[in-house]
């Protein structure tokens, strides 16, 4: 089918990263799509879901909390 050529790949951050950083994440994601299935950068689809830091748990706290 169609879709089984465009990859999804959906990636979670915690807020706070620079657009510039979104950019390489999306250019280097798309890279190892590209490598790893053959798929056409063109298809290739990242999306980046920024998480607030108090919706981030890290060992039963939140990443707020602890300061990151």
């Amino acid at each position: 089918s169609r879709a089984a050529h465009m990859p999804l790949a959906h990636i979670y951050l915690i807020e706070g990263r620079s657009e510039e950083a979104k950019r390489a994440v999306i250019d280097k994601v798309t890279q190892a799509l590209h490598e790893a299935l053959g798929a056409p950068k063109e298809n290739v689809r990242v999306v980046i879901q920024d998480i607030p830091k108090a919706n981030w748990g890290i060992g039963g706290n939140s990443a707020k909390d602890l300061g990151r």
